[in-house]
């Protein structure tokens, strides 16, 4: 009886603090939060000293289960919400640190200024003789769609 009693204020208060967490525009993290405070919640629903005689007929057990899986569907939800956006907060800003820190090798030598070279000149382009003929194909693609 105790330890139901102190496992639903643990509920209840981890859902307070999930509420907090939310007003202050952390919803992954509130989520997180209120997923973990239903654990208890729903292992003090399941009733786990008679297991085997109440179990399969107590609507409370099975609401627990129901409990359960909503409590598994936020973990997993905030897990996949998270993979998508790339990691962890701190995994994001240690991420673009890196990104700003550059990958440039300190012994790296330096580019051979030798005497260099100009490029071959490119061989101009003929200009067309008919302007009609650029457009034909796309002509025939118009016709081809009736338009």
């Amino acid at each position: 009886m105790i330890a139901e009693t102190v496992c639903s204020a643990a509920a209840a208060a981890g859902l307070g603090i999930a509420a907090v967490t939310a007003y202050r525009k952390r919803f992954l993290a509130a989520a997180r939060l209120a997923a973990y405070s239903l654990v208890p919640l729903g292992l003090v629903m399941t009733g786990t000293v008679q297991w085997l005689a109440d179990t399969a007929f107590s609507p409370t057990a099975w609401a627990g289960f129901g409990v359960l899986g909503a409590a598994w569907l936020l973990f997993s939800s905030t897990r996949a919400v998270e993979r998508r956006r790339g990691g962890t907060r701190k995994e994001r800003r240690e991420a673009k640190a890196a990104a700003q820190r550059g990958a440039v090798a300190p012994t790296a030598s330096a580019p051979s200024l030798g005497p260099g070279t100009r490029p071959a000149a490119r061989p101009a382009t003929a200009p067309r003789s008919d302007s009609a003929e650029d457009f034909s194909d796309i002509e025939a693609i118009l016709k081809k769609h009736g338009i």
